[in-house]
C-alpha cells in the first residue's frame, strides 16, 4: 500500500509518497505567499494552502496506481490562528507562529494571570508565537472578527477539515496553542475562559496516529481516489520531523534547522522545566516532548547570505569557515525576537565582535555558530533537569550544510547522526498514516523499521574546549542587550 505525508510549512507545501517498506516514491512542493503586514507580523490565507495542497496531491499522483493508497497524515506549521465563521468561511488571514505581535497579550497571561496559573493549566507559559494570545489579541484589536468565531483551529487542521469534513486536531500540535491541558491531553476550561472562548469552538482531540475520518465524495472524485482511504490527526511539524528522524522512545534528541530551528528530545514521561524555558508538550508517538525553539535558523542564514551578501552560492560561502573554535564575532540570530530560552519578542538580531581584521568567512561562520550557541540555550536548560543527551540527528534544509553538523557536534559537545533519508515532517506524516491504516503496530516500530543512520559526526575535545569558552562568551551578550531590545522597542 501507499501512504501520503503533508508538510504544510510556512513557505510551501511538500508532499511526500511512501510505500508500506518507507520507501520514498516521489516529492513534491508547492509554494505560497506570505505576508508580513506590519513589522513583526506574518499571515498567510488559509485557501492557499488548500489550493496549493490539490494541485500538489493531482501532481504526486500522476502516474501512480492510486487504487494503492491507504492514507493521509500531515505535519504543519504550529501556533498559527485560523478562525472559520457559522458558514465555515475564513474570517481573515492566519496569523502564524512566528508573528510576533502578542506581547501585551503575553504579558497579560504571564503577568496578571501568572506564570504559575498559565503552567498549571498547559504546561506551558505564554509566548508571543503561542495561539491563546492570537486569540486574546483578535478580542482586544478586532472584536468584529472575534465575535464570528465559530470554530478556530491550526494551519494543519484546517487542510485536514477541508479534506475530510471533520473538525480535529492531535495532542502535539494542540499543545502549542496555550489552551489544552498537556499532562491529561485535553482542553483546558480554565484557559478558554481566560480568552473568553467555549471548546466548542475547539476540535476533537486525537493522537497524532489516529484515524481522524476518510477523503470526502468530492475531494475522493477530484484526485482520482478511493473513499476509503483514511485521514490520520497527524502532528505539529516538530513532531512530525521527530517521527521521521526516529526521535520517538524515552531520552531521543532531534535538531531541526528549518525556517526556525528547534531541539526536541522526547520522553516517557510528563515534565516542565520549572522556569518554563523549553515547551513540555505531548509528542507524536503517545507520550511527551521537551522542546526548545530559535525563530530564525535557517532562516537567519538565509537573510545574511542572500539579503546582505547578496548571494544564493551557500556552498561557496561555506567552504572557507575550516577555523571551528576560534572566531572572535558573535551573532545573535534573533531577528524575529526569540523564544526559547528568552521569551521575548524585542529582541533582535546582533553581530558583536568585528575588527578591522574580521573577513568574510568569520562573519558567514558566525551566522552559523549563533543558531547552533541559542540552541545550546535550551540543551542546557534540557541538562539542568537531569537530561543526558549524547547524541542527535538532524533535519531540515540546515542539516545538509556538512560544516554547520561539525559546528553542531563540537559546540554541544554531542555526536551528530545524519540519516539516509531527510525528508522531515513529510515522512513523519507518512510514516503516521502507516501506523493509522496497520501498517505498523505503532510509531516506534515503524521509525526502527524506517529511519536509518548513513554517517555520525564525532565532536573533537580540542574543538568542544574552545567553544566552551566562546559559549559562555556568547550567553552574556543578550542579558547585557535586553534593556536596549525594550528601548529600542519603545521608541
Amino acid at each position: 500500500m501507499l501512504y501520503i505525508g503533508i508538510d504544510l510549512g510556512t513557505s510551501a507545501v511538500k508532499l511526500l509518497l511512501m510505500d508500506a517498506g518507507g520507501e520514498i516514491k516521489k516529492i513534491v512542493a508547492k509554494e505560497y505567499p506570505i505576508s508580513f503586514p506590519k513589522p513583526g507580523w506574518s499571515e498567510q490565507n488559509p485557501i492557499d494552502w488548500y489550493s496549493q495542497s490539490i494541485v500538489g496531491l493531482k501532481e504526486l499522483l500522476t502516474d501512480v496506481d492510486r487504487s494503492q493508497v491507504a492514507g493521509i497524515s500531515f505535519g504543519g506549521q504550529m501556533h498559527g490562528l485560523v478562525i472559520l465563521d457559522e458558514n465555515d468561511e475564513v474570517i481573515r488571514p492566519a496569523i502564524l507562529w512566528n508573528d510576533s505581535r502578542t506581547a501585551a497579550e503575553c504579558d497579560f497571561l504571564n503577568e496578571e494571570i501568572g506564570r504559575d496559573k498559565i503552567s498549571a493549566y498547559s504546561a506551558n507559559i505564554a509566548f508571543a508565537g503561542f495561539t491563546a494570545p492570537k486569540i486574546l489579541w483578535l478580542k482586544n484589536n478586532e472584536p468584529d472578527n472575534f465575535s464570528r468565531i465559530r470554530k478556530i483551529m491550526l494551519p494543519k487542521d484546517y487542510l485536514a477539515y477541508r479534506l475530510t469534513g471533520v473538525f480535529s486536531t492531535d495532542v502535539s500540535d494542540a499543545s502549542g496553542m496555550l489552551l489544552l491541558d498537556v499532562k491529561n491531553r485535553t482542553w483546558s476550561q480554565e484557559m478558554c475562559d481566560i480568552c473568553a472562548i467555549s471548546t466548542d469552538m475547539l476540535p476533537k482531540i486525537y493522537e497524532s496516529y489516529e484515524v481522524t475520518g476518510t477523503v470526502t465524495a468530492a475531494v475522493a472524485s477530484e484526485l482520482g481516489l478511493s473513499q476509503s482511504v483514511k485521514v490520520a490527526a497527524g502532528a505539529g511539524d516538530n513532531a512530525a520531523a521527530a517521527v521521521g528522524t526516529g526521535t520517538v522512545g524515552d531520552g531521543m534528541c532531534n535538531i531541526s534547522l528549518g525556517t526556525s530551528g528547534t531541539i526536541f528530545i522526547s520522553a516517557a514521561s510528563f515534565g516542565v522545566d520549572q522556569n518554563n524555558a523549553l515547551h513540555a508538550f505531548a509528542h507524536a508517538d503517545g507520550h511527551y516532548h521537551l522542546m526548545g525553539v530559535v525563530l530564525s535558523a535557517a532562516a537567519a542564514n538565509g537573510w545574511w547570505i542572500e539579503e546582505i551578501i547578496g548571494t544564493t552560492d551557500y556552498y561557496s560561502e561555506e567552504k572557507g569557515i575550516s577555523a571551528l573554535g576560534d572566531n572572535r564575532v558573535y551573532f545573535l540570530p534573533y531577528l524575529m525576537g526569540e523564544r526559547s530560552p528568552h521569551n521575548d519578542p524585542n529582541a533582535r538580531g546582533v553581530f558583536i565582535g568585528m575588527s578591522m581584521d574580521t573577513s568574510r568567512t568569520d562573519m558567514n561562520q558566525a551566522a552559523l555558530e549563533g543558531v547552533i550557541f541559542a540552541l545550546r540555550d535550551s540543551l542546557e536548560v534540557a541538562k539542568s533537569l537531569g537530561l543526558v543527551i549524547e547524541r542527535t540527528k538532524v533535519c531540515g534544509g540546515g542539516a545538509k550544510s556538512k560544516i554547520w553538523r561539525q559546528i553542531i557536534a563540537n559546540i554541544m559537545n554531542i555526536k551528530v547522526d545524519v540519516l539516509e533519508v531527510e525528508e522531515g515532517p513529510a515522512l513523519g506524516g507518512a510514516m503516521l498514516a502507516a501506523v493509522a491504516c496497520g501498517e505498523y503496530p505503532d510509531v516506534v516500530a515503524a521509525a526502527k523499521q524506517i529511519v536509518r543512520v548513513k554517517a555520525t559526526v564525532e565532536p573533537d575535545p580540542a574543538i568542544v574546549a574552545k567553544y566552551e569558552q566562546r559559549y559562555q562568551q556568547f550567553r552574556s551578550i543578550y542579558p547585557a542587550l535586553k534593556p536596549v531590545f525594550a528601548s529600542m522597542n519603545n521608541t
